[in-house]
């Protein structure tokens, strides 16, 4: 019998065990989603957050900024998106470019450039424009800080984080653009072999009451729903998704605020039937790769006619969430299209 070597399968397989290795070599399985990277106050901070002295004094001009980087022979800049008083910022800061291995592979292959999103200096985008800070992080879409966008020597850019993610995926993004995986696949799918591997955490969903039973049948786009639309995406074995539910899930306020909406809860691996706020017949796992969900629990927010409003795709804690389900609920998405520019406009911190 002549036997076949199967060098697609082998080659996808052999990546898939690098990555695994890869993350094992930085953080033991075992603390992963360690409960200290991801449980911390998130009220805001009553003193000014300082920057790390090994950050590029930048004048904010990109283009220069991604030449000066390429001259260095390093991989790109990330553009660091953060305001004074930030909880968030603090936990990347101290959980993330606090560690000494994270802030060596930083150092080595990019330039790390500071952008307040309050802020009012100009910005020299890649477009040619001039914008102030705050309507640049407007104009990118960062609407959680801290958010990291990372550029390559090209000018292309290959990776948006918004919000906090803990330190092994934080070191997994680095090493996604350094290594130019962004070249073979996305980052959710470079991710979810790692998150199956390093995962851990409760064998099935948390049950909630405010969720909706399947069937889901969200289609919004021929009769106007009563009520907006959350949609929890998911996975097993997810211990910041166990974390969510025991933590801010629970606080009566955020209760409260859940019920006067329309809620599900989905499995981003499920092959369940359904219908998306759009009405397009599709399984959850599918749904789940068109809206790029790379981070579990994700939260999808949609209006009345299912066009989405916003999402947070990172970590949360009750004080962003009840700001979010109030920025939904009452309607402000239709007056101020991100949700940091509603912030603004009510002057919290």
């Amino acid at each position: 019998m002549k036997l076949m070597f199967n060098f697609k399968l082998f080659k996808k397989q052999t990546l898939t065990l690098l990555i695994v290795l890869s993350l094992f070599a930085l953080v033991h399985p075992a603390n992963a989603a360690n409960s200290d990277d991801i449980i911390f106050d998130d009220r805001p901070l009553d003193y000014a957050l300082v920057l790390p002295d090994w950050f590029k004094l930048s004048f904010l001009e990109l283009d220069g900024d991604i030449q000066e980087a390429k001259e260095q022979n390093k991989k790109g800049i990330i553009v660091y998106f953060g305001q004074k008083f930030c909880p968030y910022c603090k936990a990347h800061l101290s959980k993330n470019w606090g560690q000494d291995d994270i802030v060596k592979y930083t150092r080595k292959n990019f330039d790390v450039i500071a952008i307040n999103i309050k802020g009012q200096r100009p910005v020299l985008d890649l477009d040619g424009k001039t914008y102030t800070e705050k309507t640049f992080s407007a104009l990118k879409n960062t609407n959680f800080t801290p958010s990291t966008l990372f550029y390559n020597t090209e000018g292309k850019e290959v990776l948006l984080l918004r919000g906090y993610r803990p330190p092994y995926q934080f070191r997994a993004a680095l090493e996604y653009v350094a290594d130019k995986h962004y070249k073979r696949e996305s980052f959710r799918n470079y991710m979810a072999r790692a998150e199956l591997a390093l995962g851990f955490g409760k064998e099935e969903l948390n049950i909630n009451d405010a969720f909706n039973s399947p069937p889901y049948l969200l289609d919004r786009s021929r009769i106007k729903a009563e009520r907006p639309l959350m949609v929890v995406f998911e996975r097993k074995r997810c211990h910041a998704c166990d974390i969510l539910h025991g933590g801010p899930f629970t606080r009566p306020e955020i209760e409260v605020q859940m019920l006067k909406l329309e809620a599900v809860q989905l499995d981003v691996h499920s092959e369940q039937p359904m219908l998306t706020p759009d009405g397009k017949k599709i399984t959850v796992k599918k749904w789940a790769e068109q809206l790029d969900i790379n981070y579990s629990p994700t939260i999808v927010f949609f209006d009345k006619q299912g066009k989405e409003i916003i999402r947070i795709e990172s970590v949360v804690w009750f004080y962003r969430l009840r700001n979010v389900l109030n920025y939904v609920l009452s309607g402000a998405y239709k007056k101020y299209p991100t949700f940091q520019l509603w912030r603004q406009a009510k002057n919290m911190k």
